[in-house]
């Protein structure tokens, strides 16, 4: 399975501009054609890597995580990557190979492997192949809860993920589900979100959950506040919690995006 990954570079002089790119008191819109090679950074304790920030805690506005695009060239990667004791992560390959090193023992990655890593895991990366390796790296400080057990780390892979189809859809519309919602050890899920052609949501959700949607795949036109945008691979959006949203999906493939949200504690006051 192929997933979008960054087109970097840059455009060419006589290009248009790409007259999507949206940031609102609500949500903001970064299509793919916005993530080229000027608005990327890099990490200390990283070799042969750049990424794409494309969310990071905003007062606000969403506030609970940050999510890059890494990239690494071959043999690049970290031995010492998470410098804060407090972040929990999740790791979602879209391109290459690569080598990790966890609590677990030694995985080797590839295109659509996902990767839990809690809090205070020392873990390592580093790409094995010859040509570079995409990867989201998505961090949340954990929120401990009284009497809940810290979450363990876990390897899996969307292939391996089981797919809950919403009631009632017919499998037009379904989640790739790798953490159980019912598991309260857990204070965030990164899903994926899987549509069939002519799949939607059909009513306006307006919920406490912040997030974000990285378009892995397909075409949709998606509800943002009260404005419809289209939407298609490497697009990505970032809502702020009650942000009304739904989907349309468009196309005669299926339309899948990487999802993030916060879950399962109290309200900080």
């Amino acid at each position: 399975m192929a997933y979008a990954t960054p087109m970097g570079g840059l455009p060419k002089q006589t290009d248009d501009l790409t007259g999507t790119a949206i940031f609102t008191e609500a949500y903001a819109l970064l299509p793919a054609g916005t993530m080229r090679d000027i608005v990327t950074s890099y990490l200390p304790g990283w070799d042969g890597m750049r990424m794409w920030m494309i969310a990071r805690p905003l007062s606000g506005f969403a506030e609970t995580f940050s999510q890059y695009i890494v990239e690494l060239q071959p043999g690049g990667g970290s031995d010492d990557p998470e410098s804060n004791p407090h972040a929990q992560a999740v790791l979602f390959v879209t391109s290459g190979t690569m080598a990790l090193d966890c609590p677990l023992g030694r995985f080797d990655l590839r295109a659509g492997s996902y990767v839990f890593l809690p809090a205070g895991s020392g873990w390592r990366l580093r790409n094995t192949g010859d040509d570079p390796a995409t990867f989201h790296w998505i961090r949340k400080a954990y929120q401990a809860a009284a009497n809940v057990a810290a979450p363990d780390c876990f390897v899996t892979h969307d292939d391996e993920a089981p797919i809950v189809e919403m009631p009632e859809t017919g499998g037009k519309w379904s989640t790739t589900r790798f953490v159980d919602p019912a598991d309260l050890r857990h204070d965030f899920h990164v899903n994926i979100v899987n549509f069939q052609p002519g799949g939607v949501i059909p009513f306006e959700e307006t919920h406490v959950m912040e997030h974000g949607l990285f378009v892995l795949e397909g075409t949709a036109d998606y509800l943002l506040n009260r404005d419809w945008v289209s939407v298609g691979p490497g697009d990505f959006m970032w809502l702020r919690a009650f942000c009304p949203q739904a989907c349309r999906a468009t196309g005669t493939g299926p339309f899948r995006y990487l999802l993030y949200k916060d879950v399962n504690r109290h309200a900080a006051l």
